[in-house]
């Protein structure tokens, strides 16, 4: 009986280690990474996958820091801090604009690409041609986002400022003719005007107002690991790759990259 035990305590503790070896090993090999599901051309969920701009930097950051898969996570503007504060993704690359009062909460390697914020309306629209145009006029933008903020500092009182979830609704609403214009970045609303369901419906303005520099957002204070993410960056921009992706998913929207692009990685700290 006592030798029975004896192999049956043994058969536990090297199912035990077994056990943990493997979990060792899904730690090291697989990361989560958040992204933004519903931003055709940067960040999309299509069906059981994933495509666009920043899945494709993703990914190649995620292959030069050695992991063997990625893990997708969903990250509304909104939370974006709170999950990386929290440990539930690793990363974000989710049109994550650089600001200094996010990095009071997180730190930020890249940028990666430069954007700026536009206005997307009707195609039959001739009232709105630029942000001085938006006193009175219905608009929506995604709580959280620095679209939001810029809209409401420059605009408050007088543009009647909606602020949705994600922008995916925003322009669900415009195109029902519920509101007027959808604001955030142009690559953001190029991608949507591409889409075949809204070709001929809504139009890019094409006047930019600000400058959004994306940035891969990581625990704040997370030096190493920004220098890896901002070496792997620069690596995807010397071997093409990188014009490769914004061909493949900005170009057919009609983004115009400007002279920025690529734009060199900030120095971490």
């Amino acid at each position: 009986m006592f030798k029975q035990l004896k192999v049956l305590a043994v058969a536990a503790v090297m199912a035990l280690a077994a056990g943990s070896l493997t979990a060792c090993s899904g730690d090291d090999g697989a990361v989560k990474i958040g992204i933004k599901f519903d931003q055709p051309g940067l960040g999309q969920q299509v069906g059981n996958s994933y495509e666009g701009f920043d899945i494709d930097v993703a990914n190649f950051v995620a292959k030069e820091l050695g992991y063997e898969s990625v893990e997708f996570v969903e990250t509304p503007s909104a939370q974006r801090e709170t999950m990386l504060q929290s440990d539930q993704v690793k990363m974000i690359f989710a049109t994550y604009s650089i600001t200094d009062e996010r990095k009071e909460k997180v730190s930020f390697a890249g940028p990666y690409i430069i954007a700026g914020q536009d206005l997307l309306v009707r195609a039959d629209a001739t009232d709105i041609n630029g942000p001085e145009d938006l006193p009175g006029k219905r608009l929506c933008s995604v709580k959280g986002s620095t679209s939001a903020q810029n809209l409401n500092d420059k605009y408050g009182g007088q543009a009647q400022l909606q602020e949705y979830d994600n922008y995916s609704k925003c322009v669900e609403a415009l195109a029902a003719g519920n509101i007027d214009v959808v604001s955030t970045d142009n690559t953001i609303l190029y991608g949507f005007a591409s889409q075949d369901q809204y070709k001929g419906k809504i139009k890019v303005v094409g006047e930019t107002f600000s400058e959004e520099r994306y940035g891969v957002g990581i625990k704040k204070g997370d030096t190493e690991l920004c220098n890896k993410i901002n070496d792997a960056l620069t690596k995807m921009v010397e071997s093409g790759e990188w014009q490769a992706a914004a061909d493949k998913y900005l170009g057919p929207a009609g983004f115009e990259l400007g002279a920025d692009n690529p734009p060199t990685p900030d120095a971490c700290s």
